[in-house]
């Protein structure tokens, strides 16, 4: 009797454990979408709409894909609002370019440094972690709690909890 409980609750907490764990996967966004990293018809509402729609967690990936003469340059947010080509923080010049989000620092911006594609073109979209995008491309420090790591917190304690509880519970019929 004993034996079927302990397989029974064994079970249950791996389907639990389980479950935790595939909530934590990361995803993988190609930038634009269809559109992908090029020119924008309607200049950088496009990619602002775009990076507004989404919700980019701790390791999901970044894809921008292209085709003909693009780059893509991570830049400062101020080098992002006056497309400043000339300090990347890293500078991508293959297709497609993948890029990690393995920091909570907020907003990453990128910008591509051909010609004018970004100061007049609007070719730049800002990457907003744990929360939407800014469609308006302002940073003004108030969206702290969209990329804080409460939500990994939340995940690692559960699992904590969960492991605890199934050590001690076997501990207890040993």
């Amino acid at each position: 009797m004993v034996s079927s409980q302990l397989g029974l609750i064994g079970c249950s907490l791996l389907v639990v454990a389980v479950a935790l764990l595939k909530g934590v996967t990361a995803d993988s966004y190609t930038v634009g979408e269809d559109l992908g990293w090029n020119i924008p018809p309607a200049g950088s509402v496009a990619y602002s709409t775009w990076a507004a729609s989404k919700q980019f967690q701790l390791g999901d990936v970044v894809v921008f894909k292209w085709t003909g003469p693009h780059t893509v340059a991570e830049v400062t947010a101020a080098d992002f609002s006056s497309c400043t080509k000339s300090n990347p923080i890293a500078l991508y010049d293959s297709s497609p370019a993948r890029i990690t989000l393995s920091s909570l620092n907020g907003t990453r911006y990128f910008i591509c440094t051909e010609d004018n594609h970004c100061s007049v073109l609007g070719q730049k979209v800002a990457i907003t972690m744990g929360g939407t995008g800014q469609s308006d491309n302002s940073d003004d420090g108030d969206d702290w709690w969209r990329w804080n790591s409460a939500s990994s917190l939340t995940f690692g304690t559960a699992l904590s909890a969960v492991i605890s509880t199934v050590v001690i519970f076997f501990l207890n019929y040993i």
